[in-house]
């Protein structure tokens, strides 16, 4: 018999029993699909992480005052480490932020309880930390001067201020005085504190808050070549007196370790993925032995007429991988169905790697192959008379 003949006769006892054989084959499409939702969807979160890295930056580096605590109190950085870090060789940019203490309040309402920061900052600091406008404006040169604020998204969403309206900007109190919001800030993944916080100017802060200039957090980048260079040499420039205060950290490195614990949960799927494939194969194993005690008579009759044992092997595993195929390439369609689907609500890029649906109809095609040995020997050492003979 040629392949087509044993093609051919796989796809016509599918057709005569559609219900087992899908019933048989759904083990291996869901075995497949989760496969495939498993290795698509941290590939997706994967390139969605790399392209905010890419956007973002890997080489931005952030140093943070300890508080000193054989004095018992907050230690902030001299006045002047920001402009100490920007003359070290490959520092491109730098700027630093300040913890300036003050309440925040919504009329009558202290939201400070709600983990919101007052942080002094620069016109500068948008573009060295890469993040953009959602609503409004930033700080300028010119109301960076005034007692005008800009929003983190996550304090604008607990303060119920996430948009800027045309005409009338809301206000907010910070330590009893009030200040116009003039913008809202979109997510910034790699400056949480900046998130949670209302960013007010530098020189306005020391107007009207009494900020005493020493930064707290200080933001640098630099070549990304030299990158574990500056974050050697980095506290002891920001801070020479007392550089152990000084603790400097990659924000891309969170990013990094979220990805890494995705991927081992991703292996425990992937290892269950396995399993529903095992559990497929074994019950396509099933039919097939099934079938094979059903058509006895069918089996004795074409032996009779001259089939080889060869020829009743091939049938019944042509039968056992035909089956298994289309409960692959379903579990496929499902598979990237799924994927696509969540990806699309996350707002990630639709990655399968062509190796997963390759290496995952390959099993399936495995599994029929494994599945069907058992039952095409047993159909294929039936003697014409036995066969015939079996009720």
């Amino acid at each position: 018999m040629s392949p087509f003949d044993l093609l051919s006769l796989g796809f016509a006892r599918l057709r005569t029993r559609p219900l087992r054989a899908v019933l048989a084959a759904l083990g291996i499409s869901i075995g497949i699909a989760t496969m495939l939702v498993v290795i698509g969807i941290p590939a997706s979160s994967q390139q969605a992480v790399v392209d905010e890295l890419a956007a973002l930056g890997p080489n931005l580096l952030r140093a943070q005052a300890m508080r000193d605590e054989l004095n018992n109190k907050e230690a902030g950085m001299p006045p002047q480490s920001v402009e100490m870090a920007r003359r070290i060789g490959p520092v491109q940019l730098a700027d630093g932020v300040a913890n300036v203490h003050a309440d925040v309040r919504r009329s009558d309402v202290n939201a400070q309880g709600s983990g919101i920061t007052t942080l002094a900052a620069s016109p500068d600091l948008l573009r060295i930390l890469g993040g953009t406008v959602h609503s409004g404006t930033f700080l300028s040169a010119a109301t960076e001067k005034f007692p005008t604020v800009v929003l983190g998204s996550k304090s604008a969403t607990w303060l119920g201020i996430t948009e800027i309206p045309d005409g009338q900007a809301p206000q907010i109190r910070l330590a009893d005085k009030w200040f116009t919001v003039i913008g809202v800030l979109a997510p910034m993944p790699l400056a949480p504190d900046v998130e949670r916080s209302v960013l007010i100017g530098w020189d306005a802060a020391k107007d009207q808050l009494g900020f005493d200039g020493k930064p707290t957090v200080v933001y640098v980048r630099s070549d990304e070549s030299s990158i574990e260079d500056v974050r050697q040499v980095l506290p002891r420039t920001l801070n020479p007196e007392q550089p152990s205060l000084v603790q400097v950290n990659r924000p891309s490195d969170a990013l990094a370790a979220k990805r890494i614990t995705q991927n081992a949960f991703g292996t425990l799927l992937l290892g269950l993925a396995g399993v529903a494939l095992l559990v497929g194969g074994i019950g396509v194993a099933n039919t097939m032995v099934i079938s094979v005690l059903e058509r006895k008579r069918e089996i004795g009759l074409r032996r009779a007429i001259g089939a080889s044992k060869g020829q009743i092997r091939g049938q019944f595993l042509t039968e056992s991988i035909v089956l298994c195929g289309l409960g692959g390439l379903a579990g496929g369609l499902l598979g990237i169905t799924g994927t696509a689907a969540y990806a699309h609500l996350q707002g990630w890029p639709l990655v399968i790697p062509g190796t997963a649906m390759l290496g995952g109809f390959a099993a399936s095609l495995t599994i029929g192959v494994l599945a069907g040995v058992y039952p095409a020997v047993r159909a294929s050492a039936l003697t014409p008379t036995e066969a015939l003979a079996s009720p």
